[in-house]
C-alpha cells in the first residue's frame, strides 16, 4: 500500500523540479545579446591587453568553418593571459557563451570568458584547454591567477572532458551573486562559490601563452531581477 500511496508525492516533486528548472533557465537566458564582428582590426568598444608579460593580438578574420557569420575574433598574440573585454558591457549577475576554436599553439591552446572584469589584473576567468582536455574556473587577483575549486569536492583542478584541436566547441557560464556554474557542449560540467569579485564588470574573452584561438557567436545575457 506504501508504493501507491508515494507516486503522487513523486509526480508533485516532479513537476516542481522542472518548474524550477525551466525558471532558472529563463532567468539565465534573457535579454541576451550576440556580438556581432565584421573583418578587420578589434571594434573601438573593446579593449585587449595582456596580464603578466608579452603582447596580445586581437583581430577579426574570415573563417569559412565558422558556426555563424564567416567573420571570427581570433586571439594570434603570445602573452601569459592574452584578453579582450567589451568595455561598454557592465554585468554583474548573467551569462556568457562563445563558441572557440583552438587551432595552434605548443604550450596551450586555450579558449576561455571573462567576466567582472574590473582591471588587467582583476577579473574571473573560465577556460577549456584542448591540450590539457580540461575545464577550470580561476580568479586574477593583483594579476595572479589561482584555481577556485569545485563545489562539494575537497580536491582536484576543475573538471576534465575532451576539447578537442582545429574543432569548434561551446564554453558557457552562468554567474548569479557568489555561484558560477560551468557548461561546455551543452553539457553541465560544475559549480564554484566565490565572493572576491562582487561588482559588476567588463565581460570578454581570453588565451593563454601561444594559444591561437578563434572564437565566434559570443553572447552576452543579464539576469532577469
Amino acid at each position: 500500500m506504501a508504493g501507491p500511496r508515494l507516486q503522487p508525492m513523486q509526480r508533485i516533486a516532479s513537476i516542481l523540479m522542472a518548474m524550477a528548472a525551466a525558471y532558472t533557465g529563463l532567468a539565465m537566458s534573457a535579454p541576451s545579446t550576440k556580438v556581432l564582428f565584421q573583418t578587420g582590426p578589434l571594434p573601438q568598444e573593446w579593449k585587449s591587453g595582456v596580464t603578466g608579460e608579452g603582447s596580445a593580438k586581437w583581430d577579426v578574420v574570415d573563417d569559412r568553418s565558422a558556426p555563424s557569420s564567416s567573420a571570427v575574433l581570433r586571439q594570434s598574440g603570445t602573452g601569459t593571459f592574452c584578453w579582450a573585454v567589451k568595455s561598454d558591457e557592465r554585468v554583474r549577475d548573467g551569462f556568457l557563451e562563445v563558441k572557440f576554436q583552438p587551432t595552434a599553439g605548443s604550450e596551450d591552446q586555450a579558449g576561455g570568458l571573462v567576466w567582472r572584469f574590473q582591471d588587467a589584473n582583476n577579473y574571473y576567468v573560465v577556460r577549456a584547454n584542448a591540450l590539457e582536455d580540461n575545464v577550470v574556473l580561476y580568479k586574477t587577483v593583483n594579476g595572479k591567477r589561482s584555481s577556485l575549486p569545485v563545489k562539494g569536492r575537497m580536491f582536484g583542478y576543475g573538471v576534465d572532458v575532451d576539447v578537442p584541436q582545429g574543432k569548434w566547441s561551446t564554453l558557457r557560464v552562468e554567474f548569479s551573486g557568489s555561484l558560477f556554474t560551468v557548461y561546455f557542449q551543452g553539457r553541465k560540467l560544475f559549480q564554484v562559490e566565490d565572493t572576491t569579485f562582487r561588482d559588476a564588470g567588463a565581460v570578454g574573452l581570453w588565451t593563454k601563452a601561444d594559444s591561437v584561438t578563434l572564437f565566434d557567436d559570443f553572447t552576452i545575457g543579464r539576469q532577469s531581477d
